[in-house]
């Protein structure tokens, strides 16, 4: 799938700010992109996920939100994202080295390097 087609699609995790009653779960920043992610959990696993980014970039949006919907239902002391199926999933966008940078500032905020 190519990044604007998930766009078109809609986003289904972006928000401007951190929702009540959420809790922050990570930040990174790297150069103009920035992503930070915020939970809902019950029973020690993710109920709910969202998370606030540059807008700049739709390529970090799309991975945020993909990655994001892959953490529902996982349990916090757990938590994991295979790099390669998330890449693959966008395998139809042509700057693979932007995606691989972009996958790695989630990850990097999520604490899953």
């Amino acid at each position: 799938m190519k990044v604007s087609e998930y766009h078109k699609k809609g986003l289904k995790n972006f928000v401007e700010e951190k929702p009540e009653e959420y809790k922050s779960l990570g930040f990174a920043k790297e150069g103009t992109h920035r992503v930070e992610f915020f939970v809902k959990t019950g029973n020690g696993a993710i109920t709910d996920i969202k998370f606030s980014s540059s807008k700049r970039c739709k390529k970090l949006m799309a991975i945020a939100d993909l990655v994001a919907e892959k953490l529902k239902g996982q349990k916090m002391d757990s938590l994991s994202i295979n790099p390669d199926e998330i890449l693959s999933f966008f395998n139809e966008e042509k700057e693979k080295d932007k995606m691989r940078n972009r996958l790695g500032i989630v990850l990097k905020a999520l604490n899953l390097q």
